[in-house]
């Protein structure tokens, strides 16, 4: 993101409570914040301008405060940052997110729908996905079919429950999104997992 607009996106931060915060500190909470953003936007519609511009119409309408609750302020930003994502992958292809079929459980290596069933924590993903493998970890992302790469970024990075990531497909994907329900939200991210569990295994025999 671009440097000069960074004080424009800090003054449409809210600054509720914040009177007794150093300005250094709120500084520094701003740009974490504005960070994970843009690596969260990075991995649902790519890095870039896309990107960018996602995270500062996130930033200008969320209302976020970084002064009262950090934790909330990023779980707010979040949330309102995935929506406008799904939002953007849909415009930009209605059939990406096309919910499954019902009844069609697809055949996977892992059977439960959690990230220590592919052998690696949440805090070793992130490791993974912004330490000296992330061009390979984040190729191997892209390279995943939308949906299931939009479903497992929900779970594992955004951190949304299966419900919750049913709920945003279903609402903002597009028309062929609106069958979107938890149990394909678990067959969906199983794929996911299997496939990033595949992808350890070929890097550690390397």
């Amino acid at each position: 993101m671009q440097h000069e607009s960074d004080s424009t996106r800090k003054n449409q931060v809210s600054s509720a409570g914040c009177a007794e915060r150093e300005p250094e500190g709120l500084d520094k909470m701003f740009d974490l914040i504005a960070a994970g953003l843009y690596n969260l936007a990075s991995m649902l519609v790519g890095e870039g301008e896309e990107g960018a511009r996602l995270v500062e119409a996130t930033i200008a309408t969320a209302e976020v405060s970084v002064c009262s609750d950090a934790e909330q302020a990023r779980t707010k930003s979040r949330r309102a940052l995935c929506r406008a994502a799904i939002a953007s992958i849909a415009e930009r292809n209605p059939e990406s997110l096309a919910a499954p079929e019902v009844g069609a459980a697809a055949t996977t290596c892992i059977e439960d729908d959690d990230l220590g069933a592919a052998g690696v924590s949440r805090e070793e993903l992130e490791r993974m996905l912004s330490g000296p493998d992330r061009g390979r970890v984040r190729t191997w992302l892209e390279g995943l079919p939308v949906a299931v790469r939009t479903v497992f970024v929900l779970r594992a990075v955004a951190r949304f429950s299966g419900e919750e990531t049913a709920s945003l497909l279903a609402e903002l994907g597009g028309a062929e999104a609106a069958g979107w329900t938890p149990d394909g939200v678990r067959e969906s991210f199983r794929q996911g997992l299997c496939s990033l569990a595949s992808q350890l295994i070929h890097a550690s025999v390397r």
